[in-house]
């Protein structure tokens, strides 16, 4: 369905395999009742906010749904409940951080496109997608499958509320999120580069309008090569095997690509250079992983 885009969901899918990839290479056992939850959930939420995206950006410009409007906000609401539902669910099974994370989601999903000042027109639409698609789908599977403890401890009463950050587990979050989080804002930030002039006469302000589209590109380009720089930071650390610095051979395809969109900014034909970055990095890094995994 175009309404909530079902093919577009490789970000949050891909993102959520590399993890599953990287919890296998480190020897946990995957609780696979709670993952399955937590994947229906972030599916369904996903595609809640993309019907919620369309249905406001379709109502704003004066456009047509493939149905009536009515039966449009039937099915926001239904993926909506269906979502909550599900997140409250496995916040049930877990505990009060899945809750207050899930929470977050939800809210930044929600008025990405609705409210009053939306996040999307704003200039906020790149790290915002970066971290609930590349930091929180991470931390959320790391955190239901690792030991108790590993990342935070919070403790609560009617008197006292203590909160206890682990340090290392965090840092090697952040790291392992660079990947997901440079090549998920890519996207966004390729978008609005091609919908600038678009975007401006709807008085949609988004980065490129900010800091120019000759900046925009060589952000664009940087945050690729960032994931370079994390992978070999993450061998040298010993997060990940060295197997993983295999990855270096797709640097030729994505410089391609990189350079496709520098010479021309289209949405018809160009933008579509950062889904085929967003597709190699990731299934090339996951599949790496699953293969360190199983050396």
């Amino acid at each position: 369905m175009s309404y909530v885009e079902i093919m577009t969901k490789i970000t949050s899918t891909l993102t959520f395999l590399l993890t599953i990839a990287y919890l296998l290479y480190k020897n946990y056992t995957i609780d696979w009742k709670l993952t399955l939850i937590f994947f229906a959930a972030m599916f369904v939420f996903d595609l809640t906010t993309t019907a919620i995206n369309n249905y406001i950006d379709t109502k704003n410009n004066h456009q047509t749904l493939q149905f009536n409007r009515k039966t449009a906000l039937v099915i926001i609401y239904i993926l909506f409940v269906v979502s909550a539902g599900l997140g409250l669910y496995l916040a049930y099974l877990t505990d009060i951080v899945i809750l207050i994370v899930g929470a977050i989601c939800f809210f930044a999903g929600v008025f990405y496109t609705y409210g009053p000042v939306p996040i999307s027109r704003q200039p906020l639409g790149e790290v915002m997608s970066g971290m609930f698609y590349g930091l929180l789908i991470p931390f959320i599977l790391m955190y239901i499958n690792m030991p108790k403890g590993t990342f935070l401890t919070l403790n609560y009463n009617w008197d006292m509320i203590s909160f206890d950050i682990m340090l290392k587990p965090f840092a090697t979050l952040l790291l392992f999120s660079i990947i997901p989080f440079s090549v998920t804002a890519n996207i966004m930030l390729a978008n609005n580069i091609c919908d600038l002039d678009k975007d401006i006469a709807v008085k949609r302000h988004t980065l490129p309008y900010y800091i120019g589209v000759k900046r925009s590109l060589y952000l664009f380009a940087g945050l690729y090569y960032i994931t370079y720089a994390a992978v070999i930071a993450m061998v040298i650390l010993k997060i990940l095997s060295p197997i993983s610095l295999i990855f270096f051979l797709t640097i030729f395809l994505v410089q391609k690509n990189i350079n496709a969109l520098f010479k021309k900014q289209e949405k018809a034909t160009t933008f579509l250079s950062a889904i085929k970055n967003f597709i190699i990095i990731m299934v090339v890094n996951s599949v790496l992983i699953f293969i360190s995994a199983i050396i």
